[in-house]
């Protein structure tokens, strides 16, 4: 038993790098938000999102192991405009994206450790030891390192909704509640955007699959790599409830603003929890806030370089080592550049990038449906009945919220 769960253990890598990519901004900020504006009234949409992202996630892992080759190379074979399309699309949001989970982890550092109240310090800070882990260690080291920062998330979270649960007298309704006005149905949309994640993810994951099979496991089956993403995604769906009921215990009957910049943000989320839980919780609170986004910032430093490195070798037809390290330095370079003019704004900010994603996500949903359905898929690997459904259903979702959205502005 001990060694059939020590291969499992083993066997995991690319599911907790979505875990990690995944539970970030849409978590701590979001989830949070939602749930101190709403309390549970915004359950169903956390539900109903990740219910209906699940197979164009899936898709991602469950191609790459089937073919042997990653998301990226499918859309070429679709048509060299789908390629470009993802290319444009990419190279839009990955800025935004990177400067958005960047900008939280810097406010979280400063709040914690002090030593500068300077966000774009923090940032460079935060910035290089990513790099430093990434190109040192490259894919065997982020795999090892995210297995210790989901565990250390997942411990330090429950044992805080616990004691928020513990602690709270007051009473909350499961009611759902649909947004009204613009200013609300704009931050379901922002909310829906990255939960669990954007579904560009899906991308990133195929290549981490790939990685894998390289790294450890030559055998990385269809059935290995599925069951390694259920285990991250299960992950990611029960922290985004745990951070929304960290902020209806804490935040919802509190009459206290939200503030807008990421040093404010910080400090108001752990000053919070600490008037609230007591001192001893904050432990708990930093180490989980902390965790959560530094592993994010970690993870789509490295994964958006690499998803515009295989875009390019595949475009210009020239495999190239470098391309990864032009990438992920004009990354680096380009967030510290956007998080220079808007780091007093944060939840503005964000708010963008995430509507953004949102906006994007059919296009994903699609191409991965047309991929995993397609002529170059075994047919042993192809998803059931059931899932296919699953997935028209999840287009017929994004589409519709993407027009509820774009007709309320």
């Amino acid at each position: 038993m001990n060694g059939k769960f020590g291969n499992v253990i083993k066997n995991l890598g690319p599911g907790l790098l979505f875990a990690g990519a995944a539970i970030g901004v849409s978590h701590l900020v979001q989830s949070t938000r939602a749930g101190a504006d709403f309390g549970f009234g915004l359950l169903w949409a956390l539900l109903l999102v990740n219910l209906f992202k699940y197979p164009f996630f899936q898709f991602g892992p469950r191609y790459a192991a089937a073919t042997g080759e990653s998301l990226i190379d499918g859309y070429k074979r679709l048509g060299t405009w789908v390629l470009i399309l993802y290319f444009i699309l990419t190279f839009l949001t990955m800025f935004t994206i990177q400067a958005a989970v960047t900008i939280v982890t810097a406010g979280l550092a400063q709040n914690l450790f002090g030593l500068t109240s300077n966000l774009t310090i923090w940032s460079l800070v935060i910035t290089l030891i990513s790099l430093f882990i990434l190109l040192i260690g490259k894919y065997h080291i982020l795999d090892k390192t995210m297995k210790i920062i989901i565990s250390v998330l997942a411990i330090s979270s429950v044992v805080a909704v616990s004691i928020a649960a513990f602690k709270t007298n007051e009473s909350f309704s499961l009611a759902p509640q649909f947004p009204q006005g613009a200013i609300e149905v704009a931050f379901l949309i922002a909310f829906l955007g990255w939960m669990p994640a954007p579904l560009d993810i899906s991308t990133w994951h195929s290549l981490w699959a790939i990685e894998k099979q390289k790294d450890t496991i030559k055998d990385f089956n269809t059935k290995r790599a599925l069951t390694d993403f259920n285990i991250g995604y299960i992950s990611t769906v029960f922290l985004g409830i745990c951070f929304m009921s960290l902020g209806a215990f804490v935040m919802f009957y509190s009459t206290e603003e939200i503030s807008q910049g990421a040093s404010g943000f910080a400090s108001q989320l752990i000053s919070l929890y600490t008037e609230n839980l007591g001192t001893g919780a904050a432990i708990f609170i930093g180490v989980a806030a902390l965790t959560t986004m530094f592993s994010t910032t970690l993870t789509t430093l490295d994964a958006s370089p690499r998803a515009m490195a295989k875009s390019t070798e595949i475009l210009f037809n020239k495999k190239h080592s470098n391309f990864y390290l032009i990438w992920i330095f004009t990354l680096s370079v380009g967030t510290l550049i956007i998080l220079s003019y808007f780091k007093a704004n944060m939840i503005t900010f964000v708010k963008i990038a995430t509507i953004i994603s949102f906006l994007t996500a059919p296009f994903y949903a699609v191409a991965n449906l047309l991929l995993v359905t397609g002529k170059h898929m075994p047919e042993q690997a192809k998803p059931s009945f059931a899932l296919r459904i699953l997935s028209y259903s999840g287009i017929v979702f994004l589409v519709f919220f993407s027009i509820l959205y774009l007709t309320s502005i």
